[in-house]
């Protein structure tokens, strides 16, 4: 059978699985699982991916990433090549040590990423007979819990070097829009999933073997895949969303600091009220064809994800203030007449 072809692209995001082979134990003890952490910090060092979580379990482990070069492949070869080599010389065993290929689905970088990282976090207490134990027993374990990430999240032990938390983090201003003690709403996020499952995320999660996220986002990596099936190849630096008659950035980025009443350097400078970056964003996402890790370089902000966040916030921002819609409503007016221009 052929092997499931990959889809790749730069800055995507992945929610990655491995399981052992044949449901034997992947870590005799501690040591594999300081050795396979090791693997992991230094792949992603050479590779640059940024890893925001891990969790460790007995047959499996999980792990949340984002490839900012399109090379998830290179970096899990990197990883489980290595640790099967360490596992069978200190074991004394040899053949596979991990079943078939392991498992990557593409994650939307937004609410999905968030409610994903509380999946992940929650598996040492969703497990078997630990589903029945107490409320009060599973929290105490999942707080104790030593392989995962999420101890280092909320506070309750030193952050490992090599997982980046902020991209997550970012995500709890999704909720209350708070900017103090992050940590500490994570915590009450994720720990408010120990005593009922989320149904709906977990309908979500049966929707694509490719990925997880709305509905627009699977059916734009649907697109990709099936374009990846018939020609074998598409380009990392592809965005989902080109369509006829893209504007180029720096004209879109022109034409939203003129109707602001904004120099353009404004729009690529982080300050307190970040409501044109945001306008900056959306238009370029629309008129533009970008991704939101593209978007991201153009505007100098950190990564897709604040993207999320901003455009997120605008949305809700619009549905108060009359006056800023107005405003973006004369840039998509303009931009949509730019955008008839090119198309002929």
């Amino acid at each position: 059978m052929a092997r499931k072809l990959r889809v790749e692209y730069r800055g995507a995001i992945y929610h990655v699985t491995v399981r052992s082979n044949g449901g034997s134990v992947l870590f005799k003890d501690d040591k594999d699982r300081w050795y396979l952490l090791g693997r992991i910090e230094e792949a992603g060092e050479r590779h640059g991916v940024r890893v925001y979580l891990f969790c460790l379990m007995r047959n499996h482990f999980h792990l949340v990433l984002e490839t900012p070069r399109g090379n998830l492949g290179q970096f899990m070869q990197g990883v489980l090549t290595g640790y099967g080599v360490y596992y069978n010389l200190r074991h004394r065993s040899h053949g596979h040590v991990t079943q078939g290929r392991y498992g990557a689905r593409l994650v939307d970088g937004n609410e999905y990423l968030l409610k994903l990282s509380r999946y992940v976090h929650l598996n040492p207490v969703k497990i078997g007979a630990v589903r029945s134990k107490p409320l009060a027993e599973r929290l105490e374990m999942l707080r104790t819990y030593p392989w995962s990430s999420y101890r280092g999240y909320v506070g309750l032990a030193a952050r490992r070097a090599f997982v980046e938390h902020d991209p997550v983090l970012d995500l709890m201003d999704l909720m209350d829009g708070s900017k103090t003690k992050r940590g500490e709403r994570y915590r009450a996020f994720v720990e408010s999933g120990v005593a009922e499952d989320d149904g709906e995320f977990a309908a979500v999660l049966g929707r694509s073997v490719h990925c997880i996220g709305s509905d627009d986002f699977r059916e734009e990596v649907e697109v990709r895949y099936a374009a990846l099936l018939g020609k074998g190849v598409v380009r990392e630096d592809a965005s989902f969303r080109r369509r006829a008659g893209v504007l180029r950035a720096d004209r879109i980025m022109a034409m939203v600091a003129v109707i602001a009443g904004l120099p353009e350097e404004a729009l690529r400078t982080r300050r307190r009220d970040c409501r044109w970056r945001a306008v900056a964003a959306r238009m370029l996402c629309r008129y533009g064809g970008l991704t939101q890790r593209d978007v991201a370089e153009t505007l100098g902000v950190r990564t897709g994800v604040a993207v999320s966040c901003q455009l997120r916030r605008l949305t809700q921002l619009l549905e108060s203030d009359l006056e800023l819609g107005s405003v973006v409503q004369r840039i998509e007016k303009q931009l949509d007449k730019e955008q008839a221009k090119s198309k002929h």
